[in-house]
C-alpha cells in the first residue's frame, strides 16, 4: 500500500511594478501603498529597496487553490491602493525602459547597508521576481530535495521568462533579470551539500567572517530557507498574470512532492554537475521555451518544450493527490501562446512602442481578478 504524501504547504511572493499612467515609467509610491496595505494586509506586504517596487506574500497555504485565492486578493488590494494614488500596477521581471539611476531608494537601514556594501551593483538591481516556498517536514530532507531539485530550475525558469527589455533596449534575452542579478554575490544555482550540518556550517562561516550579517543574504535560485521549514525557489521572473504564477507554483510544489515520494521508496533523482545545469540556465534565459536544452541522460540537445513535457510526465503521479492538475495544465497554454517575454516582444514587434508594452503589462496584471 502506498503511503500518503504529507501536506506540502505553499507560500508565494510577488514583486510588483508601480507605474505612472501618463509617462508609463516606474514611479515612487512614497510608501503610501505599503502603509495603506499594512492596515488591511498586515505583514503580507513590504517595501523593497527601490521605492517603485512593492512586495507581497501569501499566508501559508495548504494547497494551490488557497494560494490562487490569496494572490488574486493581494493583486486586487494593491491595484486598488495604487489607484487611490493615481498609479497603476504591472508584473514583469524588468520594466521595459525605466532607468535605475532615476529610481529613489527606500529609506531603511537594511537597504542603506546593502547599498553601502555593493554600491552600483545594488543600486542597479531594479528587478522583479516571483518566489515560491514549499513546506518540508525537516531540514535534513530539505537539503536532499534542494540538491535534486536544482536540475529542474532551468525548466521552471524557461516557463517564467518575462524580462526581455532593459533600459529601453530589446536585450535579445527572454530573461534579462537574471543577468542584472548576477552582479550580486551568492546568487545563481545553489551549491551541493551532503548534509544539513555542512549547509549550516557554511552559513555560520559567512556570518562569523562578516560576509553576511544574516543567513537570508544567500540569494541563490533555490535555497533551504534559514528560518522557515521550507525550500524556496527564487529563479522565476515576476509573472504577467495570476494564471502563470499559479501554474508555475503548482509545478514547483509537484516537483518537491515527487522527489519526496522517491525518497520514501529509498530512491533519488540524479545529481548533475552545476557546470552542466548552468548551461541549461543560460539557454533558458536566452531563449525561454523556444530553444533547446541539454538532456544529460541522452547527452544531446532536445527542444526545451519536449523537456517540459517530460517534466510533466515525471510529476504526473503526484498532481492528483495535490489537487493541482488543472493549474499545472495551464503550462500548455503558455507553450502555445508564449511566455510573458514572448508576448511582450510580440506587442513591441507590432507597435515599435515600449509604452504600449507597458500598457500590455499593466492590463495583463489584472486579468482574471
Amino acid at each position: 500500500m502506498s503511503r500518503k504524501l504529507p501536506v506540502f504547504t505553499l507560500g508565494v511572493e510577488e514583486e510588483y511594478q508601480i507605474i505612472d499612467p501618463e509617462s508609463r515609467d516606474l514611479r515612487s509610491h512614497l510608501s503610501k501603498i505599503v502603509d495603506g496595505a499594512k492596515i488591511i494586509l498586515n505583514e503580507q506586504v513590504k517595501a523593497e529597496m527601490h521605492q517603485s517596487v512593492v512586495e507581497v506574500g501569501t499566508n501559508i497555504c495548504k494547497n494551490i487553490h488557497e494560494a490562487e485565492t490569496e494572490i488574486k486578493s493581494l493583486r486586487t488590494a494593491i491595484v486598488g491602493l495604487a489607484d487611490l494614488q493615481g498609479l497603476i500596477v504591472g508584473g514583469a521581471g524588468t520594466h521595459p525602459f525605466s532607468k535605475w539611476q532615476d529610481q529613489p531608494i527606500t529609506d531603511d537601514p537594511r537597504y542603506h547597508n546593502i547599498i553601502n556594501e555593493m554600491q552600483d551593483a545594488a543600486r542597479s538591481n531594479l528587478i522583479f521576481g516571483m518566489h515560491c516556498h514549499v513546506g518540508i517536514e525537516n531540514r535534513e530532507i530539505g537539503i536532499q530535495l534542494m540538491n535534486q531539485a536544482t536540475y529542474f530550475l532551468p525548466h521552471i525558469f524557461a516557463i517564467s521568462t518575462n524580462s526581455p527589455f532593459w533600459e529601453g533596449r530589446n536585450t535579445g534575452y527572454k530573461s534579462y533579470r537574471t543577468k542584472v542579478f548576477d552582479k550580486f554575490p551568492r546568487t545563481g544555482l545553489p551549491e551541493y551539500f551532503e548534509s544539513v550540518s555542512s549547509y549550516d556550517d557554511y552559513l555560520d562561516t559567512l556570518v562569523k567572517t562578516n560576509c553576511i550579517d544574516n543567513p537570508k543574504k544567500i540569494w541563490w535560485d533555490l535555497r533551504l530557507h534559514p528560518f522557515y521549514d521550507t525550500i524556496e525557489f527564487r529563479i522565476c521572473d515576476m509573472s504577467l498574470t495570476v494564471d502563470e504564477t499559479i501554474c508555475i507554483a503548482a509545478i514547483i510544489q509537484a516537483i518537491v512532492a515527487k522527489l519526496y515520494k522517491l525518497s520514501m521508496h529509498n530512491m533519488s533523482f540524479n545529481i548533475y554537475r552545476l557546470a552542466l545545469i548552468r548551461e541549461n540556465k543560460f539557454r533558458a534565459a536566452r531563449y525561454g521555451i523556444d530553444g533547446h536544452m541539454i538532456d544529460f541522460g541522452l547527452h544531446k540537445e532536445v527542444e526545451t518544450k519536449l523537456l517540459i513535457v517530460e517534466l510533466l510526465e515525471f510529476i504526473d503521479d503526484v498532481v492528483d493527490e495535490l489537487g493541482s492538475r488543472d493549474k499545472i495544465n495551464y503550462v500548455y497554454e503558455i507553450m502555445k501562446n508564449g511566455t510573458g517575454a514572448d508576448r511582450q516582444l510580440k506587442v513591441f514587434e507590432e507597435t515599435n512602442d515600449l509604452t504600449k508594452v507597458v500598457d500590455f503589462i499593466t492590463t495583463e496584471f489584472t486579468k482574471g481578478l
